[in-house]
């Protein structure tokens, strides 16, 4: 626990990062389609990666296997990720998004199980749905529901959190064999690429490439686009590949649900919403499946079992 201190805090700060990312996108939104919001976020992903390459002088070199391990890592997040994301967010609230992507944990417990061979008690897997249950309490009692939402975006959603959570099993088992850099780079390089040829292909079709451009001229829209881009996209995800080195994937996925109380508090502090006692209750379960899961592995059973001994004893 003392060794993996720094490593809870980085991966309490990506949660954080990405708990706020669903607000910013959604600003974003308000000024230009999901194909023009990805477009310009990875615009700014890439630049981002790319500067911080130069300032530390770190030169990047790839041979055809770990381009082609790192491209379809790339389809999975940010490409099919981002889309079904944004386009879903287009659709959904993100509050009901928020309850969809709290079923990530569970995926990636199951996937990591199956490829990674991450071992689990029952006890992480009972803390694991807690958390889960304090993300679904927490928006559930405003009072929303599925039926409130289309149906296109929950399907959206869904597919979303299904290809998040097959990004964050296949990097932990990259991070084994590269640099979190490496990494990070081809997938702000590949949403770059992706993003930016669909955005002039649609742009062109429809005749909008001076609105588009035009996207650079408003500064709402372009503070949002730093947000997701420079520190949601580039730098969460330096931090996510760092952490998942660290730490095992389902133990990662559980602090994304963290995310939930970082938007209760953005919704109290920036938008003066008032607080109630399910936020409270709710962020109290989230933490509680956050710290059971992380701690209650089996090495952490026997560590307290030898404390309840050495309280006994006289």
């Amino acid at each position: 626990m003392k060794n993996n201190r720094g490593v809870y805090i980085l991966a309490v700060l990506y949660a954080t990062i990405i708990g706020l990312s669903f607000l910013f996108t959604k600003i974003a939104l308000r000024f230009a389609d999901p194909i023009d919001v990805l477009a310009y976020r990875f615009i700014a992903s890439f630049v981002m990666i790319s500067t911080i390459m130069r300032v530390r002088k770190i030169t990047l070199v790839y041979n055809k296997e770990e381009l082609k391990r790192l491209i379809i890592l790339a389809l999975f997040h940010p490409l099919a990720y981002f889309t079904f994301q944004t386009f879903g967010l287009k659709y959904a609230s993100s509050s009901e998004a928020a309850i969809i992507q709290a079923a990530s944990p569970i995926f990636i417990l199951i996937l990591a199980t199956i490829s990674l061979g991450e071992e689990t008690n029952i006890y992480q897997k009972l803390f694991t749905l807690l958390s889960v249950f304090g993300v679904v309490y927490v928006i559930g009692m405003t009072s929303l529901s599925f039926e409130s939402a289309s149906i296109k975006g929950i399907i959206l959603q869904i597919c979303s959190a299904l290809c998040f959570s097959v990004y964050n099993v296949m990097m932990r088992s990259l991070t084994k064999d590269f640099s979190s850099e490496k990494i990070c780079y081809i997938i702000s390089a590949g949403g770059f690429v992706g993003f930016g040829i669909t955005a002039i292909i649609k742009n062109l079709i429809y005749n909008s490439t001076g609105n588009f451009l035009a996207l650079s001229m408003n500064l709402n829209f372009i503070l949002a686009i730093i947000y997701l881009g420079a520190i949601a996209s580039a730098t969460a995800s330096l931090i996510n590949g760092y952490v998942l080195y660290r730490i095992e994937a389902y133990k990662m996925s559980v602090f994304t649900n963290l995310r939930t109380i970082v938007s209760v508090l953005a919704g109290v502090l920036l938008l003066k919403e008032k607080i109630f006692h399910y936020h409270i209750i709710g962020s109290a379960l989230i933490i509680f499946g956050v710290i059971g899961t992380n701690f209650l592995d089996n090495n952490g059973i026997e560590r307290l079992k030898v404390s309840l001994r050495e309280y006994r004893s006289p």
